[in-house]
């Protein structure tokens, strides 16, 4: 049972509402003999009404001891006006770099019953489902020198570093092989090796990792504007993506959007394996607080669901189970229910409680 800790940060906004769903879930498996361990704590703009500070220590140890973190959404106007290194969101960005979460996985999943959503024809995003893995701690964002300086002559320059070093490619590249030969086994690296030194490093590096150790993968290598272009025009053809920070911010971003519906998109982020094997990791849906309509019970839950899904996947290895809960999600999106975001026409219109109840229904049915 210990294995099966989780921490659950509901946060702010519609968070609460959402992962008061995933607590459904986890009951349901609960009752059949899981034994998940669910411990409740304070992130973003509730832990700065309650303590001052969007992440409080006791928090952030607690979140290291359990190493599973499941996170609901941060941030609200009501904290627009604190100083930037107080606001909701520096929780979750201290989160990710205290627990050394450096590989983030980003699902494009198009759903039969949502495939109409996309902008592309339907013949090109149907039963689309591709991964993105995105560095998350080093490359552009990260590298130093960086910040703007006042030239002798009166003008302003400003510099940005690019930098990668083995080890942190090496260690990405390893989940994405890892990733792989759970899916269709095919990886595909990106970067600009025809126009930057660490894009050449990235390449080799890459390469080597899958020579030495993945040979059983398929692995090809893509420039990164060309990987823009063939996400458009054939997306079908990727299985796994692994590229660095910026390229992935950028890609996942249009990987999101090909299945029409950002608020259905979940999201993990993974770091170095624990002693006991595992991997520290933290999950939360795509989508941001919405604090308009917290409370009111118009959020759609199925981010975070399928958030859960990949916690259950990635996390404990339970992969049978999580294929059955994005079933039943899919099962749910064909009978016609909709929260009012992707409501259509047709459709008939449901709750935050009334969808969680729903997929529970849909994956009790799949369970027999």
């Amino acid at each position: 049972m210990a294995e099966r800790r989780i921490l659950f940060l509901p946060g702010d906004g519609i968070g609460p509402e959402i992962m008061a769903q995933v607590r459904r879930l986890v009951d349901w498996y609960n009752a059949r003999g899981y034994g998940f361990l669910v411990e409740e704590d304070l992130v973003g703009g509730a832990a700065i009404d309650a303590h001052g500070v969007p992440l409080h220590p006791d928090t952030l140890a607690r979140a290291r001891e359990v190493g599973t973190v499941m996170l609901g959404a941060v941030g609200g106007p009501k904290w627009d006006h604190l100083p930037f290194e107080r606001k909701p969101e520096r929780g979750l960005l201290a989160l990710r770099k205290e627990l050394g979460l450096f590989a983030n996985l980003r699902p494009a999943l198009v759903f039969d019953a949502l495939v109409e959503a996309s902008t592309l024809k339907t013949e090109v995003v149907r039963g689309l489902d591709l991964l993105i893995l995105r560095e998350l701690t080093g490359g552009v964002y990260f590298g130093e020198p960086r910040g703007i300086e006042e030239l002798p002559d009166g003008e302003r320059r400003a510099v940005d570093t690019q930098v990668y070093t083995t080890p942190e490619i090496r260690r990405i590249a390893r989940v994405a092989f890892e990733l792989a030969r759970r899916r269709r086994n095919r990886v595909t690296s990106v970067e600009k090796a025809n126009v930057m030194y660490t894009g050449v490093l990235w390449r080799q590096t890459v390469q080597e990792v899958h020579d030495r150790e993945y040979p059983d993968v398929e692995l090809r290598h893509m420039y990164a504007d060309n990987c823009a272009m063939q996400l458009l025009r054939d997306p079908h053809q990727f299985d796994v993506i692994v590229t660095d920070n910026l390229f992935g911010d950028l890609l996942s971003d249009e990987a999101a959007m090909l299945t029409g519906s950002l608020g259905m998109l979940p999201s993990a982020s993974l770091g170095e394996r624990r002693p006991d094997g595992r991997r520290n990791a933290l999950y939360e849906p795509v989508h941001g607080s919405a604090p308009d309509i917290a409370g009111r019970d118009l959020a759609n839950p199925l981010a975070c669901i399928l958030s859960f899904a990949m916690l259950l996947r990635h996390s404990f290895d339970l992969g049978e189970e999580a294929d059955r809960l994005e079933g039943a999600v899919a099962r749910v999106l064909e009978a016609g229910y909709r929260t009012a975001d992707i409501h259509t026409p047709g459709t008939t219109r449901v709750g935050t409680r009334e969808m969680g109840g729903r997929v529970l229904e849909a994956l009790e049915a799949l369970s027999g």
